[in-house]
């Protein structure tokens, strides 16, 4: 590593775009992950697309007890 970097020349905010959207990682305990690998394979649909019905469900749910 140097000792010194000459940023004259740098451009604050260069990449920075307002609006874009970070997905962030998600991780799954591996029972867990096994599990909902089975019945999405089970119910002929992505892993993706599981996970994110059942978490909509969970959704209306809290919503409904609110």
């Amino acid at each position: 590593m140097k000792d010194e970097y000459d940023l004259s020349r740098g451009q604050r905010g260069k990449f920075h775009r307002p609006n874009a959207m970070l997905n962030p990682p998600v991780h799954l305990d591996p029972e867990v992950l096994a599990f909902l690998t089975e019945r999405a394979a089970a119910r002929g649909v992505t892993l993706n697309e599981l996970v994110n019905a059942l978490l909509k469900k969970d959704i209306e749910l809290i919503e409904a007890a609110e």
